[in-house]
């Protein structure tokens, strides 16, 4: 079967940059680009008649993303971004005096923040259960299950964790969640476009990016809530759908917010199709592990071994000795950026400091090796 040719013309993207970070804001095609400019200059010609037109074409939209994720449109809303889909979770759930809610040590930064301010307000704590990264599904299941007891309000947990790029066994929490009566909230910022059906794992709530892998306009993510909790779930900000029964449409008018990016990411679904996206997805995890390996070799380190790595990602190992503080580690990044013309990302597990690299359908395998020949002397 012939290969897949890289596609950057579909995108905008600098040719002269070497863009290895997708998973941080992604990259919006070309042709969504063109609807989303074109869906801006019609609201500006006549903004009355545009949020007239508002909701009509935000259900359009919204149910084109449910049916891509293969998942209930009536549970299925749209939010700004998988933070606001944990937040909007956490605000539903009860969370008594003296609760715990459960996390592991790869969770989002903002996530956690979330869960931290969730837990004061309501005189509970957080718990967090180291993860290995070389724990594979039963090792996972088996330490968060034992930070679970009758004091948990909630577990949440990431289906594929952006510091490292690790997939996590959501169906088996999940489940193990229901047995106990607990609610899972589960942050799935990651997952569109990289798992199929990523939202029906059973999980009393999901939330994940159409940003990232979808290459959708920025500020769009889903938020898919299972049935019992569907009267209970409020969006964020009080506005004028407040009292709609229905869970989406209380979703959508969130007052003189910017739609356009919301009706445009259909438009980035199309293009997955065309890219042939499941085929193309499986070629680019056998070229970012070529291209993984060729960039450790150069630096004399090592692939992070997780048991199970995302589809389009993969951690290379900085030799580094300790972990370097925020502004050290955007100092290195922008130097990166600015002297060798490459956009990566730089995140820390323990005491080891990583690059996790990207794919998508605009990378080749040069990109890695032109890293490789690039990074040694800065580092």
């Amino acid at each position: 079967m012939k290969v897949l040719s890289p596609r950057p013309d579909l995108w905008t993207l600098d040719p002269d940059l070497l863009h290895l970070n997708h998973g941080s804001y992604g990259a919006v095609p070309r042709r969504t680009q063109e609807v989303l400019a074109a869906l801006r200059a019609e609201t500006e010609a006549n903004p009355m008649r545009w949020f007239r037109s508002v909701a009509g074409r935000l259900a359009t939209s919204r149910l084109e993303l449910a049916a891509f994720l293969q998942t209930d449109p009536a549970g299925f809303a749209l939010v700004a971004n998988a933070s606001a889909g944990v937040t909007a979770a956490l605000a539903t759930i009860p969370i008594p005096a003296g609760s715990r809610i459960v996390l592991t040590n790869h969770a989002y930064g903002a996530v956690l923040y979330a869960a931290q301010r969730f837990a004061r307000a309501n005189q509970a704590e957080v718990v967090v259960v180291d993860v290995p990264l070389e724990a594979d599904d039963d090792s996972v299941v088996a330490r968060i299950e034992a930070a679970l007891d009758d004091r948990t309000a909630a577990l949440i947990v990431d289906q594929i964790s952006s510091a490292t790029a690790m997939v996590f066994p959501i169906r088996r929490l999940a489940e193990l969640c229901r047995s106990r009566g607990i609610p899972s909230i589960v942050d799935g910022a990651h997952a569109p476009a990289l798992l199929d059906a990523p939202a029906e794992d059973g999980a009393d709530f999901w939330t994940g990016n159409f940003h990232k892998w979808p290459a959708a306009p920025r500020a769009t993510a889903g938020f898919v809530v299972a049935e019992k909790w569907r009267t209970a779930t409020l969006p964020l900000i009080v506005s004028w759908s407040e009292h709609d029964e229905r869970l989406p449409e209380r979703f959508d008018m969130q007052g003189t917010y910017d739609y356009a990016p919301w009706i445009a990411a259909s438009e980035s679904l199309r293009v997955l199709a065309e890219l042939e996206w499941p085929r193309r997805r499986s070629e680019l995890s056998a070229m970012i592990d070529e291209g993984a390996r060729v960039v450790a070799k150069a630096l004399g380190t090592s692939v992070a071994e997780v048991a199970r790595p995302a589809a389009t990602m993969r951690l290379v190992e900085l030799p580094f000795d300790g972990i370097p503080s925020p502004e050290a580690g955007e100092a290195f990044k922008t130097k990166v950026s600015q002297e060798l013309k490459a956009e990566i990302t730089l995140t820390a597990f323990d005491t080891r400091v990583f690059i996790r690299l990207s794919a998508h359908a605009y990378n080749s395998p040069d990109d890695y090796q032109r890293l490789a020949d690039l990074l040694p002397p800065l580092v």
